[in-house]
Formats: structure tokens, sequence, C-alpha cells
């Protein structure tokens, strides 16, 4: 399977609301690039909110959306997070969290209920958000002797690449950073300018 470059993703934070029979859906859509960062808003969701009876979510991440989680937080199973989970695929959107609160509002809904509720507060948050398609790039660290700073920086400009740490000396030392399907053919480029290279992870 071919890995993509390229994934949409959300400009966040942004929120949606379903109402019905007085339970209350509050939905929070995020973008975020780790797990460490949804876990993150997770607990801060579960923060502010600490008097509701629930705290759905699901998460996507990569841009091949290689990494997923959902969760029901002591909702019947599959009424919560995987209805929160299909309506970020069905944006093929990554690198999104999505939380859903429920406050209770005294009347059951049913497994069909829950579902559809979870499934319209999720959708109405991702209806608010502006999305974005985001590039995956690779880093690299380049080292080269100063005669060749003409013909670095020629690649650099004519391949629009984006440079960064740059220190020009006897040897000279700069990071760039290169999409990822471009990595093998300017790796191709720079062995042929005999310059240095090594991926950064």
């Amino acid at each position: 399977m071919k890995r993509l470059d390229s994934y949409k993703t959300i400009v966040g934070p942004v929120q949606g609301l379903y109402k019905e029979k007085g339970s209350k859906f509050l939905a929070f859509a995020f973008a975020v690039d780790t797990v460490e960062k949804a876990q993150a808003q997770i607990t801060q969701i579960k923060k502010d909110y600490f008097d509701a009876r629930h705290h759905c979510y699901a998460y996507v991440l990569g841009a091949n959306k290689e990494t997923y989680r959902y969760n029901d937080d002591s909702e019947p199973s599959g009424t919560a997070g995987r209805p929160i989970y299909g309506q970020i695929l069905s944006k093929d959107l990554s690198c999104v969290l999505v939380v859903v609160v429920r406050y209770f509002g005294g009347t059951k809904l049913g497994t069909s209920g829950l579902i559809q509720a979870y499934k319209l507060a999720a959708a109405d948050a991702l209806e608010q958000a502006v999305i974005i398609e985001k590039q995956v790039m690779q880093n690299f660290h380049l080292q080269f002797s100063y005669e060749k700073m003409n013909a670095v920086m020629k690649l650099i400009k004519e391949e629009n690449l984006t440079q960064q740490k740059c220190t020009f000396d006897q040897i000279c030392e700069l990071n760039i950073a290169v999409r990822l399907s471009d990595t093998e053919r300017i790796c191709r480029i720079l062995n042929t300018l005999e310059v240095s290279f090594s991926a950064i992870s």
C-alpha cells in the first residue's frame, strides 16, 4: 500500500451541539498530531465538564489514518465512540480529535437514539471547522563544504524547500524539510552534488 504524503485536517478548536429529550450533547473538535496531544485535550475536557455524565471521544492520526481510537465512556458499547469516529472518516479527516460531552436529561434514548445523537453532535462540530490540506514532510540534516553553497542554495530555491538552523562556515550545516513523495529524488540530487545528509526523525 502506497503511503500518502498529504491529508485533510481541521483548523480547531470548534464546537457543536445536539439536543434530544432533555439531554445535551456538546461536541468539541481539535486538530492534534500525536496520541499525547489527544489525551491531553481529553483530560482537559473532563476537567472543564466534570459534572457531565459521559465524555466520549474518537481520534484519527497519520496521513494514512493508521492510528485511531474511540471510547464510549460507559455508554452502551458501540453507541458513542464509533459514531464519532465514523463522522471523522466520513469527512476524510485525520489528525483530528472529537470529544462529545453528554448531560443526561432524564429520558433514555435507546441504542439507536444514542448512536444518532453522538453522530449528529460530532457532525455539527466538524461542520463548523475550516478544513485544510497538510503535507507530510521528512527533515534532513545537510553538511557540505562552503564551495558547494551556491549549488545547495540553488536546489533549495528551485525545489521550494524549507530550510532551518543554518550554520555557514568552512563546513556548512543546515536542515531542510522535503515532502515525503519527493525524498528519493532530492536524495539522488544531493548525492550527485556530493552533499552529506541524514534523515532527522
